[in-house]
């Protein structure tokens, strides 16, 4: 299943999903991974939680993104949570490209028995119904 966090810049998005991975690494009884653009959040999280960098990986479009989250839980059949810090930063704020993304990977999640939190910088009140349905 997947959860996005929605709220505008400066609304401790960031801070909620921080607390999030450390509460899934304390009680997960499987892999934690975190995926950020750059390294920015290193010295926030455990050294059991799997950073990811994808600036390392050169992610330009949904598709891609799509592709390289498909094969972090393959290559893992342990992997619990993962947890994306703003997307639009990482690939771009193509609204109907990032709901087709969302129906897609939360099908992935399910099937890999996987938690995938997204946060996403935008005023709640523009989300379409499409995003808000993943909206916890």
């Amino acid at each position: 299943m997947i959860n996005v966090i929605i709220g505008e810049k400066g609304t401790g998005k960031t801070a909620r999903l921080i607390d999030a991975v450390h509460n899934a690494e304390k009680v997960a009884t499987g892999s934690v991974v975190f995926i950020n653009k750059g390294k920015r959040h290193v010295l926030d999280l455990s050294h059991k939680v799997r950073l990811v960098d994808t600036e390392e990986y050169g992610i330009n479009s949904y598709d891609a993104f799509y592709g390289f989250v498909c094969g972090i839980l393959s290559q893992n059949y342990d992997i619990a949570h993962v947890f994306v810090d703003s997307i639009t930063k990482i690939v771009n704020d193509d609204m109907a490209a990032l709901e087709a993304f969302l129906d897609k990977i939360n099908v992935v999640a399910e099937q890999n028995n996987a938690e995938i939190q997204i946060i996403l910088s935008m005023n709640p009140a523009d989300a379409s119904d499409a995003i808000k349905k993943y909206v916890k």
